[in-house]
């Protein structure tokens, strides 16, 4: 399903000696099915932005195109926009509710008016897609569970909802290494299988770098880069005047550079690093 915005402002307290323009004349096009980042730093319009997409927030002004219908028009029932399009805050576990993890899962499902065989169908689906092993854990509380594991129902009960656009605010925010690599890898099976949109929020430009089709940048409630990661993370002074960086390993390359070796300037993950300094390695061992 695709997005378009146009031109979308928003105020906090319009009016008062408090009023913020959280988001300023935004434009920005989506295509169906694309994975797209969004990165900025806090206070840069990126969660104002997220809760536009589901109508969680009217704008000031400008119009939101959710698959061609104008979610902004008063005649479109929010709630049937909220369908298919999901959104997952941070710390989305501390809205697990129900007593067992099958009825937290279901929740949404149930909304959709499904049959109880297909509701069961999709929490079983939703379940192996974040690793958790229906038979075993079903019945149990949520609140038994680690804060991992309860992050993987809480993200499970968006999965069970199939919905076409997927927004993830900082979906691994305080989950230790491990456990946020898995979610991201769970996260990336989900979008092949489905083929849904989705916007990533998140402030670890390795993760956008591994995952994204696009990068849009934030600041100051304006959509300031807008590209692939490769021409969005080549813009280092940009970024980082902005209080934003590039991942790690590009700063790596750029001090390599530095020391006269010859390697692409444009990378940007550990793979393809590895790649490059192999290369460089057997190159001048050759000769």
């Amino acid at each position: 399903m695709s997005i378009k915005i146009e031109n979308l402002t928003y105020i906090y307290n319009p009016g008062s000696p408090f009023e913020t323009r959280a988001l300023d004349h935004v434009n920005l096009e989506i295509n169906t099915g694309e994975f797209i980042g969004l990165i900025g730093h806090t206070g840069s319009g990126k969660s104002t932005l997220t809760q536009h997409l589901n109508g969680l927030i009217k704008p000031t002004s400008g119009k939101i195109m959710i698959g061609g219908i104008d979610i902004t028009d008063e005649s479109v029932k929010l709630r049937d926009i909220r369908k298919k399009v999901g959104l997952v805050f941070q710390y989305p576990e501390h809205q697990l509710f129900e007593e067992t993890i099958y009825k937290d899962i279901a929740f949404g499902p149930q909304n959709l008016g499904l049959s109880e065989q297909e509701i069961e169908e999709r929490v079983r689906e939703a379940m192996e897609l974040v690793k958790l092993p229906f038979d075993e854990l079903k019945d149990r509380s949520p609140f038994e569970l680690s804060g991992g594991q309860r992050r993987r129902v809480a993200i499970a009960g968006v999965f069970a909802m199939k919905p076409d656009v997927l927004i993830l605010d900082e979906p691994t925010a305080g989950l230790d290494p491990r456990t946020r690599d898995e979610l991201l890898a769970e996260i990336q099976t989900m979008h092949k299988k489905y083929k849904n949109t989705i916007l990533l929020v998140s402030h670890s430009m390795e993760d956008i770098s591994k995952l994204v089709d696009r990068v849009v940048v934030m600041h100051r409630g304006k959509v300031a880069l807008l590209g692939t990661p490769r021409e969005v993370f080549k813009e280092v002074e940009t970024l980082e005047s902005i209080g934003l960086g590039v991942p790690q390993i590009s700063y790596l390359i750029r001090a390599l550079k530095e020391k006269g070796i010859e390697i692409r300037e444009d990378i940007f993950t550990v793979e393809e690093a590895k790649v490059e300094i192999l290369k460089w390695i057997r190159s001048n061992k050759d000769a």
